[in-house]
């Protein structure tokens, strides 16, 4: 796969030494306001949460190479961030409609492809809800609106990061859901691998739910290792461009044993946009005091991204390996 001189040199701000994305994600709105109300209703406010971004960004984008954050509430973790930490911004509304069948992806209002450029970003970050089983109607206005932050971003000269995150409407229990994953993972990994939707990095959900493989599983498995490592290796040639793997709000230890089953497997994958995983467990001290957190993130939140970045090293691939320069 071939792309801009421009879009090249983005690709490389947002990569480390290795060319793999090493990156942190605080682009969390309404979950991040929920973990901050659960913890200290009076902390559930634009200034401080605006202040955790900003904390977890100075703090551990030193041992990133790219932060994807916000413009809701991600200005200082854009300004304080590490002069040597790429940047990418998140173009959608958080969450969905639960009025409306679908779950349709909207825009931030006040926000463009442009101002994400001149804010200083590397890339534009798109996430879809995305169901391959769901009806035509529904999934081609997906397809369109990604058609065109494809064009939007290519014009501009950004990567376009599309993060996918497959479910399916009628099913809630997680053992359920997790005996469809795989193919619906998969699926649309095919879908948008497409090149007339110019996504240049796909953000993915492993393919299987780790808490339902065997020997990960801590009751009863629904797939055996040798069916979850087909799958991760499936996932990995369907498509030719480079993925990463999102966390997913599992915990640090789980998400590094992850990245090591997906090398095991076969897996190709180009590195992490890892969130919660890294940074979760500072909200509670954050409501604590500053000096609380502080202490968190240079102690628990640095070994767990400095852990993470050497697990890494012996199991991701170069996104240039994939990506090269027309």
């Amino acid at each position: 796969m071939k792309v801009s001189k421009e879009k090249f040199e983005h690709l490389k701000n947002l990569s480390n030494e290795d060319g793999v994305i090493a990156a942190l994600a605080i682009d969390q709105r309404g979950s991040m306001e929920k973990m901050m109300a659960k913890e200290r209703e009076d902390y559930n406010n634009v200034n401080d949460i605006s202040r955790f971004k900003g904390f977890v960004s100075k703090e551990l984008t030193q041992y990133a190479s790219s932060i994807l954050t916000d413009t809701i509430y991600g200005q200082k973790a854009i300004s304080d961030r590490d002069k040597n930490a790429g940047l990418l911004l998140s173009y959608e509304i958080t969450g969905y409609d639960n009025t409306e069948v679908g779950r349709l992806p909207r825009l931030i209002k006040d926000l463009s492809g442009l101002k994400i450029k001149e804010l200083g970003s590397d890339a534009i970050k798109i996430l879809l809800y995305y169901d391959v089983d769901e009806p035509d109607e529904i999934n081609d206005l997906k397809k369109t609106f990604v058609e065109r932050i494809g064009y939007e971003a290519e014009g501009l000269g950004l990567p376009f990061f599309l993060e996918i995150v497959s479910y399916d409407a009628n099913v809630e229990d997680k053992k359920e859901y997790a005996k469809l994953r795989p193919r619906k993972v998969i699926e649309a990994v095919k879908v948008f691998s497409d090149e007339r939707y110019k996504v240049d990095v796909l953000k993915l959900e492993t393919p299987v739910d780790m808490h339902f493989v065997e020997g990960f599983s801590d009751g009863e498995f629904v797939y055996t290792k040798e069916e979850a490592k087909a799958f991760f290796k499936e996932q990995s040639e369907s498509t030719n461009l480079p993925f990463i793997f999102l966390s997913g709000g599992v915990t640090n230890d789980l998400f590094k044993k992850t990245l090591v089953f997906a090398k095991e497997s076969g897996s190709r994958f180009n590195g992490v946009l890892c969130g919660r995983a890294t940074w979760k467990d500072c909200v509670k001290p954050f409501t604590k005091s500053d000096e609380d957190a502080l202490n968190w993130l240079r102690e628990t939140g640095k070994e767990n991204i400095t852990s993470l970045n050497e697990v890494l090293k012996q199991t991701a691939v170069s996104v240039f390996e994939r990506i090269e320069e027309e």
